[in-house]
């Protein structure tokens, strides 16, 4: 009965159910926030454990035409890592000012779309996916540019 009370009485009163929503808020960051950075440290070891074995395997193999699909699939976990670190610098700005800053998240999306186009192996795919990837990138590049010219014409 009086969890029943203590919740009617934040949720009927304003103030109270804004502040309960900012903690929340503030909880459900700190905990993304630890999350991305288990994340951002599996995909280092990921990345360190790859790296070892494809040079290793370079060395002992020789074989040259094998190693540039390995250097590739190198380069896509090389962009995990920096997509994990903008998304944990998203959080952290978020953390700071409560504002989602909108050109960082542009940013760690093309970001990814560059990770995709990187990692993307032509003889598997059709003209249609390289034009949404086109399309992706010009719209991503146009929004980055936009909000770019509008945070220099307010500061």
């Amino acid at each position: 009965m009086r969890i029943f009370r203590i919740l009617k009485s934040l949720i009927s009163e304003d103030e109270k159910f804004l502040h309960g929503l900012e903690l929340i808020e503030g909880w459900v960051s700190k905990l993304l926030s630890i999350g991305m950075i288990l994340v951002t440290l599996i995909a280092i070891f990921h990345l360190g454990y790859s790296l070892t074995e494809t040079l290793l395997k370079t060395f002992s193999q020789h074989n040259k035409a094998n190693f540039n699909t390995e250097l590739f699939q190198l380069f896509g976990l090389f962009l995990n890592v920096l997509i994990a670190l903008e998304i944990l610098e998203n959080i952290t700005a978020y953390l700071k000012k409560h504002v989602i800053q909108v050109e960082l998240v542009i940013v760690t999306s093309l970001i990814a779309v560059s990770r995709k186009i990187i990692i993307l192996d032509l003889e598997k795919k059709d003209s249609n996916d390289l034009i949404a990837l086109a399309v992706a990138v010009v719209s991503l590049s146009i929004s980055y540019l936009v909000i770019r010219l509008a945070n220099s014409k307010n500061n």
